[in-house]
């Protein structure tokens, strides 16, 4: 009966970290230029990370979207849902 406590248990813990997300924010670019106190972003999502249909997470497209016209930094964040569904961010600040 314990065997199959412990099984159970580890099937459990086991599930829930299959059903659970990851999301990761990098670095990607820095600029010279004074970090301002605008932010911009643009994101999108693909299906198993590769299937991307209409998305645009484009630098040129987080910096239109805060107003930006001198960029500071760059950062992309990616979050993972079991590798079905990944969500690509880009964040963009400056002036």
């Amino acid at each position: 009966m314990k065997k199959i406590n412990k099984l159970m248990m580890a099937a459990v813990v086991a599930g829930g970290m299959m059903l659970s997300s990851c999301s990761i924010t990098m670095p990607v670019n820095a600029t010279s230029n004074p970090v301002g106190n605008k932010v911009g972003m643009s994101s999108g999502s693909c299906i198993f990370g590769y299937l991307c249909f209409g998305v645009d997470a484009s630098i040129q497209t987080a910096a239109a979207n805060g107003g930006i016209s001198k960029i500071s930094t760059v950062d992309m964040k990616m979050k993972n849902l079991l590798g079905i569904v990944v969500t690509y961010e880009t964040i963009v600040t400056g002036e």
